[in-house]
């Protein structure tokens, strides 16, 4: 074929010949039930020495758009709910308190009411898996991720193995219906944050950093009292079974969940909130502040609301015993320890070895009850553990009680003056995060599939986390300043999140959620033979956990605006903070995996050079600086990292980004001809998978520039004639 031609061999949606039907065996055998909807585009292009290499273009649909917004959803509710019960149950208060939390329980359940409208819209949803740009502004799919795809490219090159290049291309997590009139969330939390310290938190007893320390614990309780549970049944089980072996294991586990458990109460910040739900009880009355000694650094009033101030040191009450606090959590130890001295008696009588537990506890073990249980036929493990394994489930459920009343205290006076702007900010975080993690679960499942047979990768993996960069092309102009403070804040808060792989025990193959706002786990299904394939400390259910960057260039016109007459700040915060987090992330990796592993990878990588060229970039404050971008995209590569492309509907700009990278890597990666770089790219813009995004969403094959918006675009980000036209949507 003459190499003047560039051909596309197949075109439109399902097959795309025998190639195609090869990779599906091989790439998508496992997972291809989470994507739909594959447009296929074949090419062949000539290499530097006039041969051949064939690329397959691939773009596909995830199902994850609605099913993992749909799944946080429901995970709010019951969170919420949970949440509300929790603040009616706190008992009689005074009366202040009490028309606080009943204005506080309105509003809350007049959010509840509205996600489980919007879950209900939903589900309706039934199959789909595609948002439009069009509909990003629609309020019953505020949750879902707009324009969610996988760009894959697949090429088989005469010079080297076959490779994969994976993209996902995303609208920018952002609240559009919610607008961007005030801001997005980077500079609304900053004010509320501001607002609460400087005018609303000088009558609270608890300032914000406590406020989230309460949610910390709440989250931690919520964690480790079922697990606990589950430890003392399964040790239960083994004294059944009486296995000696099973017996010390199963110890272990649950000495171990309950220390944390234990240490989680040894918090000041509980003991004062106990104080202070005491105080706002009826009646409740104050006497002289305690001494020095007792002072904290956050402290509580020393009158009853109201008013309240902010006072130095704790409020004791006439009547409060604080040391029965002591007391109370303090049982939980001795009540192990009893356990423990019981496992070590029965284990020892059996004529097995000594000991069978591990670590000390607070208090001692209470030796007449020991001696009195151990009285009964040795042959009897389960019975003489009961009753000790009934008494630590009490203890633990007195403790949990309390702690919990105190802390939704706390809680409730968060909410009780910051309403109705706490929650109005809660729902915008909630919306963002619901969009980015869609595309991350997304992304992370395609890695997984396709680097489970990389052993690196697998001990990366678990090791030191995977890499996760967002390139943004959004500009600081404007709304799209909003839509880049969403997206800075949702990305962020996507550290949250971790992973679990666990072996698929049906056909149901789809990732589930479980945890709350604090802290995530979504749990992978691999099918038993892939399952098998994973390092033992990821089949035990060692938690993955994810490092997201965010890198952002504006290249569009209205960032020309915003160099030459606004403030392009934004973007170089967010930029430097980044760097410094991928950084701590190269560092974490090279001290962590194998040192053999270290020296061959740095021998096919200069990652030391690169993070110094981009940081270099990055502070050279140079307008439209894309070398950001293309720097930022191959360390995440080396480092096998999951790559995202985002601007505002993921259709025009985005689409500009991907076939420049693919085509970049072809030319430095597999030696396309220098002659045909332009040509390979006009090819894939005019005939690829990116115009066919633009079709489906605005049912029009015309990229959103006019001629004078592409005189301001960075070279390589332009478009050929006669492929854009439409008004942007």
């Amino acid at each position: 074929m003459d190499t003047e031609n560039r051909l596309v061999v197949a075109r439109g949606r399902g097959g795309c010949g025998e190639m195609d039907e090869r990779s599906q065996k091989i790439h998508f055998s496992s997972y291809k039930i989470m994507l739909k909807n594959p447009v296929c585009k074949l090419y062949r292009f000539p290499t530097s020495d006039n041969k051949w290499m064939r690329i397959r273009e691939q773009m596909s649909e995830s199902i994850l758009s609605f099913h993992i917004p749909k799944e946080l959803i429901s995970l709010h509710i019951k969170e919420d709910l949970c949440r509300n019960q929790e603040l009616k149950e706190l008992g009689e208060l005074s009366p202040h308190w009490d028309n606080l939390r009943k204005n506080v329980l309105t509003h809350c359940d007049q959010m509840v009411n509205m996600y489980q409208d919007i879950l209900t819209e939903l589900s309706k949803e039934t199959g789909s898996s595609f948002k439009s740009s069009s509909s990003k502004g629609e309020k019953t799919l505020e949750f879902v991720p707009v324009n969610l795809h996988l760009q894959r490219m697949h090429v088989h090159s005469p010079h080297l193995k076959d490779a994969l290049y994976d993209v996902i291309t995303v609208g920018a997590p952002a609240a559009h219906f919610q607008g961007f009139k005030n801001g997005g969330l980077r500079k609304l939390l900053h004010r509320f944050e501001m607002e609460r310290r400087n005018t609303g938190y000088q009558f609270i007893y608890y300032s914000p950093e406590n406020t989230a320390k309460a949610k910390e614990v709440l989250s931690n309780i919520n964690q480790l009292q079922p697990l606990i549970a589950t430890h003392a049944d399964l040790l239960l089980n083994s004294a059944s079974q009486h296995s000696p072996d099973s017996l010390k294991n199963s110890l272990k586990m649950l000495s171990e969940k309950t220390e944390l458990f234990v240490h989680a109460f040894k918090d000041q910040l509980v003991r004062s909130a106990l104080l202070a739900l005491y105080t706002a009880r009826p009646g409740g009355v104050l006497k002289k502040p305690p001494s020095p000694k007792n002072s904290t650094e956050e402290s509580c009033p020393q009158d009853p609301p109201p008013p309240m101030r902010r006072q130095d040191s704790i409020p004791h009450h006439s009547d409060y015993d604080e040391e029965e606090w002591d007391r109370v959590w303090a049982n939980v130890g001795k009540s192990l320890n009893c356990i423990i001295a019981m496992v070590d008696k029965l284990i020892e009588r059996d004529g097995g070895s000594e000991g069978g537990g591990d670590g000390s506890q607070d208090g001692e073990e209470d030796p007449s009850l020991v001696d009195s249980i151990i009285t009964r036929p040795r042959e009897d493990w389960y019975e003489q553990l009961y009753p000790l394994i009934l008494t630590l489930k009490d203890c633990m459920g007195e403790v949990v009680n309390r702690a919990k009343q105190s802390l939704t205290f706390v809680l409730l006076q968060e909410l009780a003056y910051s309403l109705p702007q706490c929650l109005m900010l809660t729902l915008r975080r909630d919306i963002v995060f619901s969009q980015a993690l869609a595309g991350l679960v997304c992304g992370f499942i395609i890695k997984l599939h396709t680097s489970l047979h990389d052993p690196g990768f697998l001990q990366q993996l678990h090791t030191v986390g995977l890499i996760v960069q967002y390139e943004g092309l959004l500009s600081t102009y404007s709304d799209e300043i909003g839509m880049l403070e969403d997206m800075a804040v949702g990305i962020s808060d996507l550290k949250k999140v971790a992973f679990k792989i666990i072996e698929a025990k049906s056909n149901d193959v789809l990732p589930v959620i479980t945890g709350r706002r604090e802290h995530y786990v979504v749990e992978v299904k691999l099918p038993a033979r892939m399952f098998e394939a994973l390092p033992l400390q990821i089949k035990e259910g060692q938690l993955l956990h994810v490092h997201p960057v965010l890198f952002n260039v504006g290249i569009n016109e209205q960032q020309t605006l915003a160099e030459r007459f606004g403030d392009v700040s934004l973007q170089e915060s967010i930029n430097q903070e980044n760097f410094e987090l991928l950084k701590e992330y190269y560092t974490i990796f090279m001290e962590k995996m194998p040192p053999d592993y270290i020296s061959h990878f740095q021998e096919q990588n200069d990652l030391k050079g690169l993070l110094e060229n981009l940081h270099q970039n990055i502070q050279a404050k140079k307008r439209k600086n894309v070398e950001i971008m293309w720097l930022a995209a191959t360390i995440c590569r080396k480092l096998n990292g999951i790559r995202f492309t985002c601007c505002k509907s993921a259709k025009d700009r985005t689409s500009m980004s991907v076939t420049l990278e693919q085509c970049s890597i072809l030319r430095d990666e597999h030696q396309l001809h220098k002659d045909f770089f332009i040509r390979a790219l006009d090819c894939m813009r005019r005939e690829g998978c990116r115009i066919e995004n633009v079709l489906k969403n605005i049912k029009c094959r015309k990229y959103a520039f006019n001629m004078l918006q592409l005189l301001a675009f960075p070279k390589y980000y332009r478009p050929p004639e006669g492929t854009y036209g439409k008004a942007d949507t």
